[in-house]
């Protein structure tokens, strides 16, 4: 990736008059102001450049901010007003055709930056008096937020617009707008800090100062990055809009950067200091506000995308060059406008240009399906086996391989344009979003849009960072993993009919994981090492083979700080801290366990790892066998790693009478105890029931129970006063000693019942075996 510029030969305001400002209308339509006192308009598509006004000798323009377009706004909808701040103390309101609407004394001395808050509610202001302020839309004085003895040179609203980032000599300041919430500062330059930059999609904070270094910080002031020190001061930087990249300038210096900090591509233009950078609302395209009357302008190429053996380039604004790396065939995609976003996953690639959206199959480049975008400014595309998702600025839009639009899923106070590849994942039968205002996860149906079985968000107890769908297996199977702020790793199932759902920690110090695409094998990096889940739902069927079931490799290999990128075959792809890419390979035979374990093939699988003598894949096996009921292989695999105890009760769940019996021991078996007890129950088999609350020493259920159904009391009494005796202890249950009066223990009588109990339960076993051969020939 790198940016391609291009700068006039003549600047077209007056040379060597510092270009002050610059801010996008549309994707293709600039403003521009300058020391020469005008405003000058710049259309890309005709390459024509205007002026709009001259403005008074006496306004010296230093900042521009257009006003906001409203959420969920047409196709190219202008901003038709925009903040100027002077040298003179004042800011000022102008229309879009250049017509000052009025004009505000807000500071002593020159308004250094003027930022509007993401719904344009909302204008913040910072003085070379040191004071900064908020103001409402019609320029009607709000508060003074802040008032310090040095110059705030640089301004930025948090992404909910209820903090404020402010510059304070070499120091950096987040002020709450509510009074008692504490405010975060720490020292981020050795000179003075220039130029912030605060991110709404990945909340990641930007800074530039006289130490010629730009650095990346999180929103709690932790350094994340930090650069070699440059040739010039920073004097601007600018995030794109998607989080993914940012902007650097300098002197005669523009630099595009990943969003972690390492560089893409440098470009040393004959620009001077440039002072401002702005992106256009797609993303694709930069404008600098250079010192010697320049406006430089720049599109982002050479983006990169790979899926198994296709390698995609995007190697001019509108053309894609595609290779298939098995034979070095060769395609060349051309697009009628310039592309905005891509996304090659599932044999399939989905393009964004500014008016269209294309589709293509990998069996065939000639022919793609097209069709026409509500929305010219596409931020996300996630895609699964069966359909793919669009994120515009407007919402969110599922779509068929087909063209057809088969889902647009909404919210209560749903912001479209902080969603992220990390806050959204997608699966054939499952929309996960990650709430924002609440830290909620919600599931939707992407046939339908609406909210997933009983529409109860996923509630953690934590902080959600990102979250991530399984691709494989049945829906009333899927499962999410979730990183949140600890960096802990949980799985869960999306479908939990109305009870609480089982969330199970599965990792902890994870930094980024993704899902194999073919298997439901998850990988991470947890720590400094390399990890993969081989089988992650094992957590749900016996927790500890959870540990036995994971490869681990050493993470040293992979530098520092590295990313996953994709999961694919046995292949997993990782951007490094330096921003190479490196790949890391996967044993094949978990794939093939998994699958398999899906189509039931049990003889295969066991042969399978007899041949590959993995330790782990018995592991997974047991786990997978035990999942699908499947007791005589399960049987095998747990022997085969030597779990002594669990071959025992698997042979004892075999030997039970009946079959609803044997459900409620293997529910047991995974820890479902309730289920467990809730299965007897319903087939009327009272006794095993409290048996099996008196095996797990619940006692005050085991005799809630028996009294409720007026059965077997003195069985409980007898057991518990053996278990009292074994331990040399009183009775002191209340309940106990209520009971207990006037109940003889008869251990013989007490055999007996039970010895009838089971007695009853084969008998009725046996008849409905009968019943149901009888039935079968019969039909």
């Amino acid at each position: 990736m790198r940016l391609k510029t291009s700068l006039l030969k003549e600047p077209k305001h007056i040379l060597y008059e510092l270009v002050s400002c610059v801010g996008w209308t549309t994707a293709d339509e600039l403003y521009s102001c300058s020391e020469d006192h005008q405003i000058l308009k710049w259309n890309l598509l005709n390459n024509e450049t205007g002026l709009v006004v001259r403005l008074p000798d006496d306004i010296y323009p230093v900042d521009l901010h257009w006003f906001p377009k409203t959420v969920g706004a047409k196709k190219q909808t202008q901003a038709e007003i925009f903040a100027l701040t002077s040298t003179d103390g004042k800011f000022h309101l102008v229309s879009k055709m250049g017509r000052i609407e009025k004009s505000v004394e807000a500071h002593k001395g020159a308004v250094l930056a003027g930022r509007w808050n993401y719904d344009g509610t909302a204008l913040l202001t910072a003085g070379e008096d040191g004071q900064i302020k908020i103001w409402s839309k019609s320029g009607m004085l709000r508060s003074t937020l802040v008032t310090q003895g040095c110059p705030v040179y640089s301004v930025a609203w948090g992404p909910d617009s209820d903090r404020v980032l402010y510059t304070s000599r070499r120091q950096l300041i987040i002020k709450p707008l509510q009074p008692s919430t504490k405010v975060i500062q720490w020292k981020a330059h050795d000179g003075l800090v220039l130029k912030v930059d605060w991110n709404s999609v990945n909340d990641l904070i930007l800074s530039g100062g006289e130490d010629c270094k730009y650095k990346v910080w999180d929103s709690f002031g932790r350094l994340l990055h930090s650069s070699t020190s440059q040739d010039y001061p920073i004097t601007s930087l600018s995030w794109a809009p998607d989080g993914e990249v940012f902007a650097v300038g300098s002197f005669n210096t523009l630099r595009l950067c990943d969003k972690t900090g390492w560089s893409y591509a440098l470009e040393k233009p004959n620009t001077g200091s440039v002072f401002n950078l702005a992106w256009s609302a797609d993303g694709t395209q930069l404008a600098g506000a250079c010192g010697n009357g320049h406006v430089i302008f720049a599109h982002v190429v050479e983006q990169h995308w790979e899926w198994k053996n296709f390698s995609i380039t995007l190697t001019k604004r509108r053309t894609m060059q595609v290779r298939n790396v098995q034979n070095d065939a060769v395609d060349v995609l051309e697009f009628r406008d310039r592309v905005i976003k891509a996304s090659l996953a599932f044999d399939h690639l989905v393009v964004a240009t500014s008016l269209q959206c294309y589709v293509y199959n990998s069996r065939n480049w000639n022919t793609p399906l097209i069709f026409d975008l509500k929305e010219g400014t596409v931020s996300l595309i996630l895609q699964a086996e069966k359909h793919f998702l669009l994120v515009d600025g407007s919402g969110l839009y599922t779509f068929s391989y087909e063209g057809r639009l088969t889902s647009s899923p909404k919210f209560l106070g749903m912001r479209a344009d902080i969603l992220s590849a990390q806050a959204v994942s997608l699966s054939n039968d499952t929309i996960a979003i990650r709430d924002k205002s609440d830290e909620k996860v919600l599931f939707f149906d992407p046939m339908t849009g609406k909210p997933l079985s009983d529409g109860k968000p996923l509630t953690h107890k934590l902080e959600v960072l990102e979250v991530a769908l399984d691709q494989c297996g049945p829906s009333p199977e899927r499962k999410i993993a979730l990183i949140d702020k600890n960096h802990d790793l949980y799985l869960t199932s999306v479908h939990h009919l109305g009870k609480e759902p089982k969330i199970c920690k599965i990792g902890s110090m994870v930094h980024s994981m993704a899902w194999n695409d073919s298997a439901n094998i998850l990988c991470g990096i947890q720590d400094i090492q390399f990890t993969v889940w081989y089988y992650p739902s094992v957590v749900f069927t016996d927790k500890e083979l959870l540990p036995r079931t994971i490869y681990t490799k050493d993470g040293s290999e992979f530098s520092h700080a590295p990313h996953i990128l994709s999961y694919v075959g046995t292949k997993v792809t990782l951007r490094q801290g330096d921003g190479s890419l490196v790949y890391s390979s996967v044993p094949l035979y978990s794939t093939l366990l998994h699958e398999y374990s899906a189509s039931a093939r049990w003889e295969d699988a066991l042969r399978l790892c007899r041949f590959a003598k993995d330790q782990s894949l018995w592991a997974c096996l047991a786990g997978m066998a035990m999942a699908n009921r499947d007791l005589n292989t399960a049987e095998m695999a747990y022997a085969a790693i030597g779990e002594l105890p669990r071959v025992q009760y698997i042979n004892f769940i075999k030997e039970q009478p009946s079959k609803e019996s044997s459900l409620a021991h293997m529910l047991m078996f995974s820890g479902h105890v309730q289920e467990a007890e809730t299965t007897l129950l319903q087939a009327g088999l009272i006794y095993q029931a409290i048996q099996m609350n008196i095996d797990l020493f619940n006692w005050n259920r085991a005799l809630e129970l028996a009294v409720k159904h007026k059965t077997h009391v003195d069985t409980v009494l007898a057991y518990r006063g053996k278990f009292l005796q074994t331990f040399g202890r009183k009775e002191t249950n209340k309940r106990f000693l209520q009971y207990s009066e006037g109940v003889e223990v008869d251990w013989e009588r007490i055999q007996a019942k039970i010895e009838m109990e089971l007695f009853k339960e084969r008998e009725k076993a046996a008849h409905t075996s009968v019943r149901g051969s009888v039935a079968s020939r019969h039909l």
